[in-house]
């Protein structure tokens, strides 16, 4: 299924689309924040049609793993969306987080928009003039064409394996880092019945 967040027909709220390493990383990132609807991860910005997991990682279909994310933008801004998603990933290192290494991994903003682009395009002028990095930003800034849901197991996959190596070793300290500095920005949890 191609796009399954902006065929739902879901009024106000906009799409983001966004590639900055393992999906299994901003899946729950931005599932915690308030204002974010729903996000599913896939594959997007490359060529072939309806790829596999297998395939996007021979790093020749030209596709990165990505999150979609449905959001409300009178609660949360594609500015801030941004925000989040250039502090959570090295921008500086093409085809490359930490040794999640292939074009799979690049850094990448796919607009939905072209006011997604320009603000896109101008908080990296931003980045860049403000030094928060010694090396260049590199994330690619492109138009969305469409959005290939990844498979089932994908989904949801740090809330369904959290004892994983993985989510345990690079998820959950990026996950406290992020919580920490969003604080202000997070869902609120439901208060137990007492």
């Amino acid at each position: 299924m191609t796009n399954p967040l902006e065929s739902a027909g879901n009024g106000n709220l906009e799409t983001a689309t966004l590639g900055g390493g393992c999906f299994w990383c901003f899946e729950p990132i931005f599932e915690a924040l308030n204002g974010v609807r729903k996000v599913a991860v896939g594959y997007a910005g490359g060529e072939l049609a309806e790829p596999t997991y297998r395939q996007v990682g021979s790093g020749t279909t030209g596709h990165a793993e990505v999150v979609q994310i449905e959001f409300d933008p009178q609660v949360i801004s594609y500015r801030e969306i941004l925000e989040v998603f250039f502090s959570v990933h090295d921008p500086t290192t093409p085809d490359r987080q930490g040794a999640d290494m292939g074009t799979q991994y690049r850094s990448l903003v796919l607009y939905h928009s072209p006011e997604q682009q320009e603000t896109a395009e101008a908080f990296i002028r931003e980045l860049q003039v403000g030094g928060m990095w010694d090396s260049p930003i590199v994330t690619q800034v492109r138009p969305f064409r469409s959005f290939y849901l990844g498979e089932d197991y994908h989904q949801d996959y740090y809330e369904n394996n959290p004892s994983a190596g993985y989510c345990r070793i690079v998820i959950d300290p990026k996950l406290a880092k992020f919580r920490k500095r969003y604080a202000d920005k997070l869902k609120k949890e439901p208060s137990p019945a007492g």
